[in-house]
């Protein structure tokens, strides 16, 4: 039968003394344990606060030993998510894109609703107005200036009747058909405009330019009063307009000519209003005063 190996290290120190640490360092650890659990049973108190001190102690190792475990666990995450960017990058794109169109069209139904309900506002404090329509063209490059209108004699509408929308006037009916009719724009150089300046009431005659201005000349002698920036709305002199609504603000002053630009534009308008001339308006007929209608007529009176 072999002789079992030895299990001294023999000569060599350095595994001897390897040999020796490993037993000093089990012999301590199982002294300490066996202290430890000594501790725990005879004094508690005690062994909480060892605990407390070797929780403090060894806290920053702790923290970094959990940070390492962290950062190794989530490279799986990462490596995956560097892969799927791509993809992700053109899925939010088009994300934006879809969100960006939605965001427009709220906006531009936003906008409407505005223009609606200020156009509502119009026809209930306006009581002289025949109906509302629509704007379904407008001369662009034309020399004249005119629009046409949804709406016609079958629908109340006679030549000679304003055109307003919420931001200002339009014009006026030039010819009418049964179901659509022209409207002669203010820009029209045969349009001509019975105007005062807003803040101070100063008369003047509103003349389009065919370019889509117009041009205003004051009715006082002397030099020109206006300035840019005035806003100009109809006097109701002529009674075609009635008074005060907005026309066109002035943007430039020369000689004893201004320059003004209207407030509405056909081309960005859509819903108007089609009223009464003003004096048409002012002078309707109401209803007879009582005991009148029951008088006869000068040349009608029964002989006895």
């Amino acid at each position: 039968m072999a002789r079992p190996a030895s299990r001294r290290p023999g000569i060599n120190r350095k595994a001897q003394y390897s040999l020796f640490a490993s037993y000093v360092v089990a012999v301590v650890g199982a002294a300490l344990g066996l202290l430890l659990v000594v501790v725990a049973i005879f004094d508690p108190t005690g062994f909480a606060a060892i605990r407390i001190a070797t929780s403090e102690v060894s806290r920053p190792v702790s923290n970094t030993l959990k940070g390492m475990v962290s950062g190794v666990g989530s490279v799986d995450e990462v490596l995956a998510a560097y892969w799927r960017a791509g993809s992700q990058n053109v899925a939010l794109r088009r994300q934006v894109e879809a969100d960006r169109n939605r965001i427009i069209e709220a906006k531009a139904v936003a906008q409407e609703n505005v223009r609606l309900k200020k156009l509502l506002r119009l026809v209930d404090s306006d009581a002289s107005e025949v109906l509302t329509a629509r704007l379904i063209a407008s001369s662009a490059t034309s020399a004249r200036r005119f629009a046409r209108l949804n709406a016609g004699r079958w629908q109340g509408v006679r030549p000679g009747m304003p055109v307003r929308a919420p931001e200002g006037l339009i014009g006026r009916i030039h010819i009418t058909t049964p179901n659509s009719s022209e409207v002669l724009l203010i820009t029209d150089t045969s349009n001509i405009v019975p105007v005062r300046r807003a803040n101070d009431s100063i008369p003047a005659i509103s003349t389009g330019l065919g370019d889509g201005s117009v041009e205003v000349r004051a009715l006082t002698a002397g030099r020109n009063p206006f300035k840019p920036g005035d806003l100009l709305v109809t006097s109701g002199i002529g009674g075609v307009y009635q008074p005060n609504i907005p026309v066109a603000v002035v943007v430039r002053a020369q000689g004893e000519i201004a320059y003004a630009v209207p407030l509405a534009n056909p081309a960005r308008v859509d819903a108007v209003v089609v009223e009464r001339a003003f004096e048409d308006a002012v002078t309707r007929t109401g209803p007879a005063a009582p005991g009148v209608a029951d008088e006869p007529a000068a040349g009608n009176v029964a002989q006895p």
